[in-house]
């Protein structure tokens, strides 16, 4: 199979068939196979039904419903899982990306040889409000740099083209999915490009774009995935060190204040107890702090990676996804 299109979606019944239309007449016009999984994040209006719907007119049409809203994350995990064909494209189901971009898409995977392109809606900020295109600069901005993809202008695209290896290796939990070429980079895969695609105006429903709190949210998993890539496999790297130092500062600093009431007492000059010292109390919790973080870093690194259940979804219904 040439192309899976995984079109994460929820509350999108009136783009649906539309959307689908658009993509078979694409396909079908370069003759490319392909399949198309919708996945229902917990929709509360009839798009599982047109679903359904458009499931008995193609055979094409794929689906996984989850039981409740769990995100476009958990969403793509599922997609990226069932996904058969050599290239995987990603895309919202809004209509704002455009179908007419996957041949491209298609061609840069497998003759330019990218392990994923991402797409960069140069013309949405037109007419976008400050309190959208503000954040959005600035998350990419901060994405570029804790990353290394300084190529990419648009993480949060979701017109996306991945070699079938990528998305077959790589973890989207969480919401994560804004840094998924982070997460290629960092399995492996290096050769990330990036296509200018055409951004169209919502035509049906309201957007889910959350202005600030997505730029806050994103900044924190932007740390969280970067902590994750440079000491999630050895957590002690980093707590042993802190640990180990916050340790022998308060240890030497215990030390210095026992040094000093030696030395007074040597020269017989009155002063108070160490325990009325509030610097002894500092320097005692400050070992007390190094200890704890030196085994959390131990058991950080028993526990690394270990959850078995991260990414278990309750799915409601499959059409034509089932192992």
């Amino acid at each position: 199979m040439n192309i899976s299109v995984i079109v994460p979606l929820y509350n999108e019944e009136e783009s649906l068939p539309e959307l689908y239309a658009w993509i078979d007449r694409v396909m079908k016009s370069k003759g490319f196979s392909y399949e198309v999984i919708f996945v229902n994040d917990g929709s509360t209006d009839r798009s599982w039904d047109v679903i359904r719907e458009l499931s008995e007119k193609s055979e094409n049409v794929k689906g996984i419903k989850f039981r409740r809203n769990y995100g476009k994350s958990p969403a793509l995990y599922c997609g990226f899982a069932a996904a058969q064909g050599d290239v995987v494209i990603t895309m919202d189901a809004d209509l704002q990306d455009s179908p007419d971009e996957i041949p491209e898409l298609y061609r840069m995977i497998m003759e330019d040889g990218y392990d994923l392109v991402s797409g960069y809606k140069q013309n949405r900020e037109k007419g976008d409000p400050l309190s959208k295109t503000i954040p959005t600069k600035l998350f990419n901005a901060t994405a570029r740099q804790v990353s290394g993809i300084h190529n990419l202008h648009d993480f949060n695209c979701g017109l996306k083209a991945y070699r079938k290896e990528v998305v077959k290796n790589i973890e989207v939990y969480g919401e994560m999915h804004r840094y998924i070429p982070y997460l290629a980079k960092n399995a492996g895969f290096s050769k990330i490009g990036e296509k200018p695609v055409h951004h169209q105006a919502r035509k049906f429903g309201t957007s889910k774009f959350m202005g600030w709190n997505r730029f806050v949210n994103g900044y924190l998993d932007l740390l969280t995935l970067w902590f994750l890539s440079t000491f999630g496999k050895k957590p002690m790297h980093i707590f042993g060190f802190l640990g180990t130092l916050v340790f022998m500062v308060g240890f030497f600093s215990a030390i210095g204040i026992g040094v000093d009431k030696l030395w007074a007492l040597s020269q017989g000059i009155p002063q108070r107890l160490v325990t009325d010292s509030p610097w002894f109390y500092i320097a005692l919790t400050m070992m007390m702090i190094g200890t704890q973080l030196f085994l959390a870093g131990f058991i950080g690194d028993l526990l690394s990676r270990s959850s078995q259940n991260r990414n278990d979804y309750q799915i409601e219904e499959e059409i034509r996804c089932g192992k």
